[in-house]
């Protein structure tokens, strides 16, 4: 009997989180990613800077691996391709203005920019017997792309990021026409975003945001400072627009904003008169109603621009009263209390600060529900798997889905690693790949694990408690009495009694180790580390981590 061939979709990252969008589409002895994005550390990954999938997969099957095809410029999907690209050699497909942002990247991390490969709307790229191809798509970012992928079992279309808003100000609406087209050839899955599932109707234009800000800009007073995402290249645009109508100058602040601005403009992506921007070094040299600041730190980041005018560390923005300050985004999730902290600080100044449940100041760059209904309708996929989002958001999009009219069996809702198999008359979840997390600690990649941020958790809650002590190589006599150090546990001055009654327990457990011919230093650091932990605990009812070094000198050392 002839063997079947088969189509494979294994996403390593994007299902059942928000953020690390990466999916392998795998089809005999060929193998091509869409999306390579990271995500960033929720509070128990104490000191990692951000979050990349599990590349394992990916580099077991090397041989196979044929390209990276991207959506569109945010950090979710394009953050882990440098990191990716130090341990596979392959091209990366995309965009002008993802190229653009992506050569800053890799002049980072030292990498080949040839690598990068642009992309035209509408074009499709062949590799072996796949291909992609390019599909307009409206986000909060230039050049967003849908990309269909197409195969000799059938095509399968993944949206990235979306919504249908018909008056974007690039004039770039999502290509409904082409997305029809898919549909009526019949398109084997639709593997589509999910974030704002939840919300019901359709998502509110840019183009309503630029209209807020003109009439805010307006009644301004003095200096305006608006915060949002650098990458929110279309609400920056609407911002530059709105401070040229009223003849303002524009102060950026914020590394990743300085340099989006600089990548987009270059590109031709912003349309920017040439006397609009300002040093902002050269701040001083106007009056106050005439500026207007464009400032990272929407989340309440604590290095960020906004946070640090809000705690009045900021060089050169010392704000005050006569300041309207506008937060142009929406919280993500786990943000709340730092964005609180920073709302809180920007009032004690006396600012007017407005946000998106004040005025019309942020729309989003997903679909919400009635939008997502036209995808299905536009697109009348055979099979769906809900992506993009946590696991309520995936149910509800089946949910949907099923509203209209798709077949329970039909939509395949998994978890990373999951093999989604299809043949031309079938789909399953047959099997998993390892697919997880990898840590991204400064330059180390994967070595910080669960029990290494256990143990920074430990210490960040209960301290340190490190026990010296000095032992002869051969007895393992005690030479000298041990010392005993506080790292944020107690104050050793007004502890006295603690600490000298913990001296004689590490005493009492050498003698103890002594008699029951314990030797191996080891075992004896776990027989001090218990008979503290027990003490400790019973005095104090904390939990420290505790250190116990021992030296071993020669007697005629010491």
């Amino acid at each position: 009997m002839k063997m079947q061939n088969k189509l494979k979709v294994i996403p390593l990252g994007g299902l059942g989180e928000i953020g690390k969008n990466c999916t392998v589409v795998e089809y005999k002895n060929e193998m091509i990613m869409i999306d390579c994005g990271l995500t960033f550390p929720d509070e128990d990954m104490l000191g990692v800077d951000i979050v990349i999938p599990d590349f394992t997969y990916i580099e077991e099957n090397k041989e196979k691996f044929k390209g990276i095809f991207i959506t569109h410029g945010h950090e979710d999907h394009i953050g882990a391709i440098a990191y990716l690209l130090k341990t596979i050699d392959t091209n990366v497909y995309c965009s002008k203005l993802t190229k653009g942002l992506l050569e800053n990247k890799f002049k980072e991390h030292g990498l080949n920019p040839n690598r990068l490969k642009m992309v035209n709307v509408n074009n499709t790229v062949k590799v072996g017997n796949l291909s992609a191809e390019f599909i307009r798509v409206s986000h909060s970012i230039p050049d967003s792309c849908a990309i269909a992928v197409k195969s000799p079992i059938g095509t399968i279309l993944f949206t990235g990021d979306f919504k249908m808003d018909f008056t974007p100000i690039d004039g770039e609406p999502t290509d409904i026409q082409k997305l029809a087209s898919l549909g009526k050839k019949g398109l084997l899955c639709l593997f589509s975003d999910s974030t704002n599932v939840e919300i019901e109707g359709s998502s509110m234009s840019e183009m309503k945001v630029g209209e807020t800000f003109i009439n805010l800009f307006g009644q301004a007073p003095g200096r305006i400072v608006v915060a949002t995402f650098a990458s929110n290249l279309h609400r920056v645009q609407q911002v530059i627009y709105a401070a040229e109508k009223y003849n303002k100058k524009v102060v950026l602040s914020g590394r990743s904003m300085i340099n989006n601005v600089k990548i987009a403009s270059n590109l031709g992506y912003l349309k920017i008169r040439s006397n609009t921007l300002i040093d902002i070094k050269n701040i001083k040299d106007y009056s106050d109603d005439q500026i207007v600041i464009l400032s990272t730190g929407t989340q309440g980041e604590p290095l960020s621009a906004l946070t640090r005018m809000a705690n009045n560390e900021h060089k050169q923005v010392h704000l005050n009263s006569s300041d309207t300050v506008i937060l142009s985004s929406s919280a993500i999730p786990g943000n709340e209390m730092s964005i609180n902290n920073t709302i809180n600080n920007l009032t004690k100044i006396g600012c007017n600060i407005i946000y998106n449940s004040l005025a019309k100041v942020h729309a989003s760059g997903h679909a919400c529900q009635e939008e997502i209904k036209l995808m299905h309708q536009l697109t009348t996929p055979k099979y769906f798997i809900p992506a993009h989002g946590e696991p309520r958001q995936l149910k509800k999009h089946k949910e949907i889905a099923m509203d209209m009219g798709m077949n329970k069996e039909n939509i395949l809702v998994g978890q990373n690693g999951d093999v989604f198999e299809f043949t031309k008359k079938s789909a399953r979840i047959n099997g998993k790949v390892q697919a997880g997390n990898v840590l991204v600690d400064g330059s180390g990649i994967g070595d910080v694990g669960n029990i290494v941020l256990k143990d920074r958790k430990h210490l960040s809650e209960d301290g340190l408690l490190v026990v010296s002590l000095t032992i002869e190589k051969h007895s393992q006599k005690v030479l000298s009495n041990p010392e005993i150090v506080s790292r944020g546990f107690i104050y050793v001055k007004e502890n006295q009694d603690l600490i000298e009654n913990s001296k004689d327990i590490v005493l009492r457990t050498m003698k103890k180790c002594q008699k029951n011919d314990i030797h191996a230093i080891s075992q004896i650091k776990y027989q001090i580390r218990e008979a503290l932990k027990s003490y400790i605990y019973n005095q104090t009812g904390r939990d420290p981590m505790i250190l116990p070094v021992l030296t071993e000198v020669e007697s005629n050392e010491y």
